[in-house]
């Protein structure tokens, strides 16, 4: 059996359907997290969804994610831009890593262009919203089980 795949979001992320509604949508992070578990029980995978506004918080779930998951969808927030110590966790997994941001980071202020996470992660989605996240289950499940099932057009 197969570890969880863990969905961990950065800070702010928690304001999800209150702030700035024309940039992040107005679905919650309870309906982000509904969505993911749906989106892993398709692919006959389980998710633990979490969220925090705390750096160490974030590096010490990624690590844990090394002995705990199967893959890791990662929407860092603004410590993709600033925290070489969230990339160093990330780079010292085994695990798929994909990195999703629900704005398309490159049609916004210059210092959202760079990502630290990015050089260490399987892929990147962007710009797509909660999409964002479906995309990324789905390449997460094609790599650990290998299985298409729940997704369009299989």
């Amino acid at each position: 059996m197969t570890h969880p795949i863990f969905v961990l979001n950065g800070p702010n992320l928690n304001l999800l359907g209150t702030r700035e509604v024309e940039i992040y949508g107005h679905e919650t992070l309870g309906d982000l997290a509904r969505l993911c578990t749906e989106e892993a029980a398709k692919a006959g995978l389980s998710c633990s969804f979490r969220q925090s506004n705390h750096e160490g918080v974030l590096i010490d779930w990624v690590q844990e994610a090394r002995e705990g998951a199967s893959g890791l969808v990662l929407n860092a927030g603004g410590y993709s831009h600033s925290s070489i110590a969230l990339a160093d966790a990330v780079r010292a997994l085994s695990i798929p890593v994909i990195e999703v941001h629900l704005s398309n980071i490159f049609r916004r202020e210059t210092f959202r262009h760079h990502s630290y996470i990015s050089a260490t992660a399987l892929g990147v989605i962007c710009g797509l919203g909660t999409e964002g996240y479906r995309l990324a289950i789905a390449a997460l499940a094609r790599r650990i089980t290998g299985s298409t099932r729940g997704q369009s057009g299989s």
